[in-house]
């Protein structure tokens, strides 16, 4: 089994989708102006709780109701997140599908935002942050722990599993830019950093991982060439 694990924000996606998701919300009057800096600090800081970050992205969908999010997700995608999507890593990605690999997104954010994304995307399999779900459909609550750090490792070893396979019998790869996805990428055969932060950086270097650059215009994927130094952020700049 061939398996490429892709994370969402700051890989396929120049940009966070929660911080975009917030920025709809703040223009909606749902978050003031405070909340949605408040949570562009503790997020660029990294002094995030993703528990509390997935209840708060959800509970809209408990004040506000579960049609009028809807309608606010679908402005999200459309106006700010598919155009922000990386073309550099759709060839990785269009270069996994044609070779037959199964594709998973695997991300903290929450279903709710995720789903329509990954199907926009064509990746069929998705492990994000679970969101609660009713007879009516999402309930606005979290609907178990945060698809985050060792917990992403959990739930993909746990997909693997379900397919009666391991890291063993498989040959894996996972494309992550931050440093709190270290697990998942010491766990799988190819590890690819893409426009990592400061932490990932001094590690891939370490282990001579191979890095991307998400804002290069290379159209040639990983498979037809050897990752080049040129490619990554430092040597653009």
């Amino acid at each position: 089994m061939k398996v490429a694990f892709f994370d969402l924000d700051g890989t396929l996606l120049n940009g966070d989708t929660d911080v975009m998701w917030s920025g709809v919300l703040t223009s909606k009057g749902v978050f003031t102006e405070a909340d949605a800096a408040e949570f562009e600090r503790a997020y660029s800081s990294g002094q995030m709780d993703a528990e509390a970050f997935v209840a708060r992205f959800l509970s809209p969908i408990k004040l506000c109701g579960l049609s009028q999010c809807e309608e606010w997700r679908d402005e999200t995608l459309r106006e700010h997140l598919i155009p922000k999507l990386s073309e550099r890593m759709r060839v990785e990605l269009e270069a996994h599908r044609e070779r037959g690999h199964e594709l998973v997104l695997a991300t903290a954010t929450n279903e709710f935002l995720v789903r329509p994304v990954a199907a926009h995307l064509g990746i069929e399999h998705v492990l994000a942050s679970p969101a609660e779900r009713g007879s009516a459909g999402y309930t606005g609550a979290r609907g178990g722990l945060a698809c985050f750090r060792k917990e992403k490792l959990r739930r993909a070893e746990a997909w693997l599993h379900e397919r009666g396979h391991d890291w063993n019998s498989s040959e894996t790869w996972f494309y992550s830019d931050s440093r709190h996805d270290l697990p998942l990428l010491r766990a799988v055969s190819h590890p690819f950093v893409v426009s990592p932060d400061e932490e990932l950086t001094r590690h891939a270097q370490q282990h001579s991982w191979p890095e991307i650059s998400l804002h290069s215009n290379d159209p040639t994927s990983s498979f037809d060439k050897p990752i080049d130094p040129s490619e990554s952020d430092a040597a653009s700049d």
